[in-house]
């Protein structure tokens, strides 16, 4: 529980009343809020334990290794980060799960690490969409893009292999220092108009 919680408040009840003060005030008061995005972040991470049923690993375990993959590639913070991540929208919803997770990162990271998260949904599709009645080759739509072969080898080397409940697969806590790097960086700060991964 917190010590002191601060009683100033906005003087204003419609947004279109409040003064500079105000939302001066406001941007000093959301500062230990916007410093726990981390926690956050791993809070939804968390909610992952125990869901979908019928895989040796659930969503959460499923998470780490995705991470775990991209990092013994020798990928950077952005990547690693975006395995860890990349799944964090399929406890709000299934069917734009990757939209959700893309946009928690979107303010981190470089142009194509967020399309990629975008868009990995269609590409993990390649290998088993065709089992569930639907075209495995929906991705070629974006061939053509810079960062398709970005995302090809992410679903393909760290996301669909990631179910396999003897690899080697490190905690949460281990990945801690990355997840601080990229939410530490000023967000929509220079990062976000680079097109690839800043390492």
């Amino acid at each position: 529980m917190q010590d002191h919680i601060d009683e100033r408040k906005a003087r204003y009840t419609r947004m279109d009343e409040g003064t500079v003060e105000d939302y001066a005030l406001l941007k000093e008061l959301r500062k230990p809020f916007e410093g726990a995005a981390v926690e956050r972040a791993l809070a939804h991470l968390e909610l992952l334990r125990d869901s979908y049923p019928g895989n040796h690993i659930d969503r959460y375990q499923h998470s780490l290794q995705t991470a775990t993959r991209a990092e013994n590639a020798g990928e950077c913070d952005e990547i690693v980060v975006a395995g860890l991540l990349h799944d964090i929208g399929d406890t709000i919803s299934l069917y734009n799960h990757e939209e959700i997770g893309a946009q928690v990162l979107r303010p981190y990271v470089s142009q194509y690490t967020y399309w990629m998260l975008r868009q990995h949904g269609i590409f993990q599709g390649y290998y088993y969409f065709d089992k569930i009645g639907r075209n495995k080759d929906e991705r070629e739509q974006f061939r053509g893009h810079p960062a398709f072969e970005m995302t090809e080898r992410f679903c393909r080397d760290y996301d669909q292999v990631s179910f396999d409940p003897d690899y080697e697969t490190r905690p949460v806590e281990h990945f801690m220092p990355r997840m601080r790097t990229i939410f530490g960086r000023e967000p929509w700060g220079p990062y976000t108009r680079e097109l690839w991964p800043v390492a």
